[in-house]
């Protein structure tokens, strides 16, 4: 494990990877044998010559068959060695078999070439299979499904700070009270103290913030600024409102969760405003918190409605 001194505040990318470099180094096999010990130091000379790659980024193959899974590359050595788990959720659907079937066990390399055989084979099956698999790519353009997210969410152990990839992207990502969240890296909120994790719920980039105790960060700035724990513990109260939402079927014409969410915390905040202050009482604040989705357990199925 790294260690840092308490009053270092900023880490240069060269001291990063030196100190990763020493963690890697100071590794032991855990096996005595001659053969694993010689495959052991090959696989800590490969991660050494990745290990400055990981300041510009690491080149992965996805596998569609499970979150975990990659092709075994020298990338993927350095997790291995770290023991830090890597996590995609790109999966095909196994409710879709037709797709399942021209997807199957191949990486996104492999699937890519295959689309391009099928698409100037003379069989008309094979078309057929090559045109079902680049529409399941173009449908899952944002390299996340639900069946993926799904599974995700059941493999990442309470707790765990793993890796997540997504869009050629790598996130620190951590499971929380049965949620996922991704650590906030981007340049725009470094100077928004109460943003630090956004959840990961949805495939399509719809998510909320949170602060680094995991309370929903409603608003941003001088009103986040002014919250008082009271009213945070309001808003914490109306996020787990929505999530508990997330999992109640609705119909074709019903309201979305976040509309309901939105509309039953308008109502009580209109409802606030023509009452008198009663003490003791929190008064809401903010906008209202955004929905997650959770995950539901029925036997070994995971259906997100």
């Amino acid at each position: 494990m790294v260690k840092l001194s308490p009053q270092k505040e900023v880490i240069t990318s060269d001291e990063l990877m030196a100190h990763l470099g020493d963690c890697i180094l100071s590794i032991k096999p855990q096996e005595n044998s001659e053969g694993l010990q010689l495959n052991f130091q090959q696989n800590v000379n490969d991660a050494m010559m990745v290990l400055p790659k990981l300041s510009t980024g690491l080149d992965v193959n996805v596998r569609f068959t499970g979150v975990s899974d990659f092709e075994y590359t020298p990338e993927c050595i350095v997790f291995d060695l770290l023991n830090v788990s890597l996590y995609h959720g790109w999966l095909v659907d196994p409710q879709s078999p037709d797709m399942a079937q021209a997807v199957g066990k191949l990486s996104y390399n492999q699937l890519v070439e295959k689309i391009i055989t099928c698409k100037h084979s003379s069989d008309p099956n094979l078309v057929t299979e090559g045109l079902i698999a680049e529409q399941f790519l173009e449908s899952t353009a944002t390299q996340l499904t639900y069946h993926g997210l799904c599974e995700l969410t059941a493999a990442v152990k309470e707790g765990e700070l793993s890796v997540f990839f997504r869009n050629n992207h790598f996130s620190t990502m951590i499971k929380h009270q049965g949620h996922l969240y991704l650590l906030v890296t981007d340049q725009g909120f470094l100077q928004e103290e109460k943003v630090t994790w956004e959840s990961l719920h949805n495939v399509d980039g719809d998510s909320c913030f949170c602060d680094a105790e995991f309370h929903l960060s409603h608003t941003l700035g001088k009103e986040a600024a002014g919250s008082s724990p009271q009213e945070q513990r309001q808003v914490d109260q109306d996020y787990m409102i929505a999530l508990s939402l997330q999992q109640q079927p609705q119909g074709p014409s019903a309201l979305s969760d976040l509309e309901l969410a939105r509309q039953l915390q308008q109502e009580e905040y209109q409802q606030q405003q023509a009452v008198p202050p009663v003490q003791g009482r929190a008064q809401p604040s903010g906008r209202p918190a955004r929905e997650r989705r959770q995950r539901h357990k029925q036997e070994s199925d995971c259906v997100l409605l």
